[in-house]
C-alpha cells in the first residue's frame, strides 16, 4: 500500500504468515496503509522495543500482533506504546491455541490489549477492527467499512439462496 503505514501487522515467526496474511488482506481490501514485522518478545526484545518506537515515529496507529504458545508479544507491544494493540491468539501449539489465548486475553492491569478470536478469524477481525478505531477520524474510510459490511450482507443472501436452491432440488 502506498503512503504512510497506519497499521503495523507483527508477529514472531515466519510459520506465522499463513494466518496473520488474512489480516494483511482485509488491511489491503480496506485500502489501509500498513507495515509487516517480524519480531520476537523473547527472542528479540531489544528489536521489538527498537521497531515499536520506530513504527510510532513512522506515524502507525494501530499494531495487530499475532503470537502463540505463551503470546508475550502483543503484551510486549502494549507496554511499549499507549496506541491500540489488537492482539491475535495462533493455534500453532499442541494445546491447538488455548495457551495463546489465555496469555493474550489475561493482560495485567494498565497494560491493554484488545483480544480477537483465533487464528484465521481472528487476524481478519483484528484488521477489520483496527480499520474501525481509525475510521473514528477518517470519514473516507468510514464509508469504506460500510461498504465492506454491505458486501458481507450480500454474501450472506447469496448463500442463502445457494442453499435454497440445493434443498429444492433434493426434493424434486
Amino acid at each position: 500500500m502506498a503512503g504512510k503505514p497506519r497499521v503495523a501487522v507483527v508477529f514472531a515467526s515466519e510459520n506465522d504468515l499463513g494466518v496473520m496474511s488474512e489480516a494483511i488482506r482485509a488491511l489491503e481490501e480496506l485500502g489501509i496503509a500498513h507495515e509487516v514485522e517480524v519480531t520476537s518478545a523473547h527472542r528479540s526484545p531489544r528489536r521489538t522495543h527498537d521497531y515499536v518506537h520506530a513504527a510510532e515515529k513512522r506515524g502507525v496507529k494501530v499494531f495487530i500482533v499475532g503470537a502463540g504458545a505463551a503470546a508475550h508479544l502483543a503484551g510486549v507491544v502494549a507496554s511499549l506504546t499507549t496506541l491500540p494493540v489488537i492482539g491475535v491468539p495462533l493455534a500453532n501449539t499442541a494445546l491447538g491455541g488455548a495457551d495463546a489465548l489465555y496469555a493474550t486475553v489475561q493482560m495485567p492491569a494498565g497494560v491493554p490489549v484488545a483480544t480477537m478470536a483465533l487464528d484465521k478469524a481472528g487476524a481478519r477481525n483484528a484488521a477489520i477492527f483496527a480499520a474501525e478505531v481509525l475510521a473514528l477520524y477518517d470519514r473516507a474510510l468510514a464509508m469504506r467499512i460500510r461498504a465492506f459490511k454491505e458486501k458481507l450482507e450480500q454474501s450472506v443472501a447469496e448463500r442463502a439462496k445457494k442453499v435454497k436452491q440445493q434443498l429444492a432440488k433434493g426434493k424434486a
